[in-house]
């Protein structure tokens, strides 16, 4: 198998994350549920993650860090916890569902939104973005890199214009989190909503936010905290109001261990073969008569994703070919990213997502050169 579908999930991951997975099965209890060995280890192991964390995102005091099972269920929390009737947020096309189903969500309860388009590469405009502040504007909620076309979103800028307007900035970094330096305080980032099995490569069920001093987040769930048990009121102090319930220990246990290996290895490093191998697909790929890529290639500030079309076919088909034929694995389809297919005109015909890890080899990329340009000679 040719796994190049990272940007959904990867599946190569280092060993020591197996390691600590399978150990913490061996000896982790329940954190905050008493004082026995297997508590505290729990405990610790979660706290040392967190503190991992932290300095992965510059964010300072690891009580900022709260786990959840996936960027999905912080982006819930956070948008559905800060937003209330006559708010007005402002969002772009390039958002992934995550970001758009909570939102429409909030809309339907007062809140007003508006949504930011793109050029024909994918491209937002900043100037556009500070027009559309109002009196009530609340906060700017983005993505970090669009999913479908791998295009960037420049948080620091955003963050800058955000603070000159008294607004919040929440971010979604699921496609560049342990890939892409993130830097909370320089981006002024006030919420920053990452998932663990992606680029952080950690387990599935996986994720967190960052919530900056000063932020106040509704609770979405309540109870099962396994302190102040007599309060009937959910605890308020960080990390815990935003943590009800059983932690995925053995899950956090191995993202741990995928945070020390990032660490070890090198971002720098990590991002570098990463885009070194998209660039090597990007090129072959795009002079092939009849390929179609989408997004802006003429950076490098992206994520590692190229998404092509093969004449007029359905990507669904593409992507079967390519897996039953050359063992090639890829995304078909609309990547739970509607506004971006309706931007770029393939609504109907979906995309194959191509998106590479730095477990992939330029082997593996010359065979899906071949194999798209085998499809498109057909």
């Amino acid at each position: 198998m040719l796994y190049l579908d990272n940007a959904a999930t990867t599946i190569h991951k280092p060993e020591e994350v197996r390691a600590a997975v399978t150990a913490a099965f061996d000896t982790l209890g329940n954190a905050g549920r008493g004082a026995s060995a297997p508590s505290l280890d729990a405990s610790r192991v979660i706290y040392e993650t967190r503190e991992k964390l932290a300095r992965l995102f510059h964010a300072g005091d690891p009580r900022r860090i709260v786990f959840t099972a996936n960027a999905t269920e912080s982006l819930n929390i956070a948008l559905k916890g800060l937003f209330s009737e006559g708010d007005h947020v402002i969002t772009t096309v390039l958002e992934h569902n995550s970001v758009l189903c909570p939102l429409y969500e909030c809309r339907k309860k007062g809140v007003e939104l508006t949504i930011l388009g793109c050029d024909e590469k994918g491209r937002i405009s900043y100037e556009e973005m500070e027009s559309a502040v109002r009196d009530n504007t609340k906060a700017v909620v983005c993505t970090h890199a669009s999913n479908l076309t791998g295009n960037m979103i420049a948080l620091e800028q955003v963050g800058t214009l955000g603070k000159k307007h008294g607004l919040l900035l929440i971010a979604d970094a699921s496609q560049t989190a342990g890939v892409w330096p993130i830097d909370v305080g320089k981006m002024q980032i006030d919420v920053l909503c990452f998932t663990g099995h992606k680029s952080l490569l950690g387990p599935q069920g996986t994720g967190g936010m960052y919530v900056g001093e000063g932020v106040r987040i509704r609770p979405l769930l309540s109870g099962g905290s396994g302190i102040d048990t007599y309060n009937e009121a959910h605890p308020a102090e960080m990390p815990t109001a935003l943590e009800a319930g059983t932690l995925n220990g053995h899950g956090i246990a191995g993202l741990g261990a995928a945070v020390s290996w990032i660490e070890k290895t090198g971002m720098d490093r990590i991002r570098q073969r990463e885009l070194s191998l998209m660039r090597r697909f990007y090129n072959g790929v795009s002079r092939i008569p009849g390929v179609m890529v989408y997004g802006d290639f003429d950076t490098d500030e992206r994520a590692p994703v190229v998404s092509i079309n093969i004449l007029d076919y359905d990507s669904s088909e593409v992507s079967d070919e390519l897996s039953t034929e050359y063992g090639i694995v890829t995304r078909p389809g609309a990547h739970c990213a509607p506004l971006m297919h309706r931007a770029l005109g393939t609504v109907e015909q979906g995309a194959v997502r191509f998106s590479f890890s730095y477990y992939n080899t330029e082997e593996e990329v010359e065979l899906a050169i071949n194999a798209v340009r085998e499809l498109a000679y057909d």
